[in-house]
């Protein structure tokens, strides 16, 4: 990066301070990012002027702001010596990291190409955001509207972004809720799509379209009704079971020994609408029973206080537990 490049980027930091940081071994082509964008986001992020010259970078900006672009440079650095290609987005997603860096869990998502970010609005959130990122196996149950399948859906794309895993797996029990679908037409896959439509819309929210579209066409991320998954192996995979309130004892083990080396699993549901013909066959009634205990297996339980929707939503939740107490 030229000093007239560095002067065409930089902000008005007024007084500053300067931190140097070596650059030695770093691919500064890797570094700078094309055009010099990687370099152009983090003084967006922070009101600090960054120059390269030989084999120093240089940062100069307000004490207050300093120290956290030096962590953020610093991870861009680090990147660049193990000669990993990065991009803005990665350069917002460093500065959002945790002080213990890449590999701990995230306080906030970055997702890549629609640079939305993606970060808990209450603390039971933030404690099943971190679970995600900490256990292989994490079973999720709460009331509608808490974010369970949003959240694991962002950790999930967040991890193929990183390349932590290669592929991404969303299945759903087709269990009619309440109202039967078979005389739709078409073919299988028409017919269960409405099950599978939820997961459709949170990739949605999270991808640019095209390449979500490359995604699925290539199978790196796979959406299927949960009999799909009988006899398969999934490896290097972030797989997740929705609505699993509605998966049999028997599907819920054949969905969990589908596990191979490098994949974890993300278990949502809502023990209150379950629409299997007899309740307690409920494999996520099981899995709660039996699972607890084992290390690497992680439970998070959801509150009303952690509804999102419209407001009266957790009214509406609260309502019907209210009558379920009373009811028993």
């Amino acid at each position: 990066m030229t000093d007239a490049a560095a002067r065409s980027l930089t902000p008005d930091v007024g007084a500053a301070q300067v931190r140097k940081l070596s650059t030695e071994g770093a691919d500064l082509l890797l570094l700078a990012g094309v055009g010099d964008a990687n370099l152009a986001e983090l003084q967006r992020i922070y009101p600090v002027r960054v120059t390269l010259r030989g084999e120093t970078m240089t940062l100069a900006g307000p004490a207050e702001v300093l120290e956290k672009a030096a962590i953020t440079a610093q991870r861009m650095l680090d990147a660049a010596r193990q000669r990993t290609a990065f991009d803005a987005d990665d350069v917002l997603r460093f500065s959002m990291e945790s002080p213990g860096g890449g590999d701990g869990a995230p306080e906030r998502l970055v997702l890549p190409g629609v640079r939305k970010i993606i970060q808990p609005k209450t603390a039971g959130q933030a404690q099943y955001l971190r679970a995600l990122f900490e256990c292989d196996i994490v079973v999720g149950i709460g009331p509608a509207g808490t974010g369970k399948t949003y959240l694991a859906v962002a950790a999930a794309v967040d991890m193929l972004a990183r390349k932590r895993v290669r592929r991404i797996v969303l299945a759903r029990p087709a269990v009619e809720a309440g109202e039967s679908l078979g005389f739709l037409p078409g073919d299988m896959q028409a017919k269960v799509d409405p099950y599978l439509r939820p997961l459709y819309d949170a990739l949605e929210d999270m991808m640019p379209p095209e390449r979500m579209q490359r995604a699925l066409e290539s199978r790196v991320i796979e959406i299927a009704p949960l009999a799909y998954m009988r006899g398969r192996t999934l490896g290097d995979a972030f797989v997740i079971l929705d609505e699993a309130q509605n998966a049999t004892s028997l599907q819920m083990k054949m969905f969990l020994t589908r596990l191979g080396v490098n994949s974890r699993a993300v278990i949502t549901g809502d023990k209150t609408q379950v629409d299997l013909p007899n309740k307690a066959d409920s494999g996520l009634t099981q899995v709660e029973r039996i699972l607890p205990g084992i290390d690497g297996i992680g439970f998070h339980y959801f509150t009303d206080a952690d509804v999102i929707r419209h407001r009266l939503v957790r009214e509406i939740v609260k309502a019907y537990a209210a009558d379920a107490e009373q009811g028993a």
